[in-house]
């Protein structure tokens, strides 16, 4: 068992990351096994879970013209285009079955303003909204904190990114996560959480 000042983040294991979803991470479920044996190993375990609106403005669907994976400038700065994925209510939106739920303290859910996108467990895009992560973790004594899931250079990599700057020991199981690697994606964001500080184990 982790020390008691550690805590597993489970970042958006959801059908529409999974094989057959609508924003599907290759070998996205492979992982699944490995997470829910992790929980075993820590008194606090934290689920993350993209949660939109219909209308949700980082849907290529919601912009007349674009297409998914084209970029467009938003008043928070520039923002990749989706399919429709995570929608409230939705199949696509629940944890994938395989997920264990049970040892869960806490499900952060995010995304789910229309107006802006949230990739970090810990910040909306904005950089300045937050989820309310930060404060729980703080109140619950929690000093470090291990990532694992969906998609590695997106949502795990930002939430690690904005850990280490919130100065919480981060690390990331790269084992444990799956990347969608998008225009390098990948290289680009294991190298930024590299730089920033977040230990990168298998």
């Amino acid at each position: 068992m982790r020390p008691d000042d550690e805590a597993l983040i489970v970042i958006d294991i959801q059908n529409d990351f999974c094989p057959g979803g609508a924003l599907a991470v290759t070998e996205g479920n492979k992982i699944i096994d490995r997470v829910n044996g992790l929980m075993d190993d820590y008194h606090t375990v934290v689920l993350t879970q993209d949660w939109h609106p219909a209308d949700h403005s980082s849907f290529a669907s919601n912009h007349p013209g674009h297409g998914p994976f084209e970029t467009l400038t938003m008043p928070y700065g520039a923002q990749t285009l989706w399919p429709d994925h995570c929608v409230q209510g939705t199949t696509g939106a629940e944890f994938h079955p395989d997920l264990r739920t049970d040892p869960a303290n806490l499900i952060i859910r995010k995304g789910f303003r229309t107006a802006i996108d949230s990739y970090s467990a810990f910040f909306e895009n904005d950089r300045s909204t937050t989820t309310g992560l930060n404060g729980y973790l703080s109140e619950r004594g929690i000093r470090a904190v291990t990532f694992v899931g969906l998609a590695t250079d997106y949502c795990v990599a930002y939430s690690a990114l904005d850990a280490a700057r919130l100065g919480l020991r981060a690390r990331v199981l790269l084992g444990a996560c799956r990347g969608i690697d998008l225009g390098g994606s990948l290289a680009r964001m294991t190298e930024e959480m590299r730089a920033a500080g977040v230990a990168l184990e298998e």
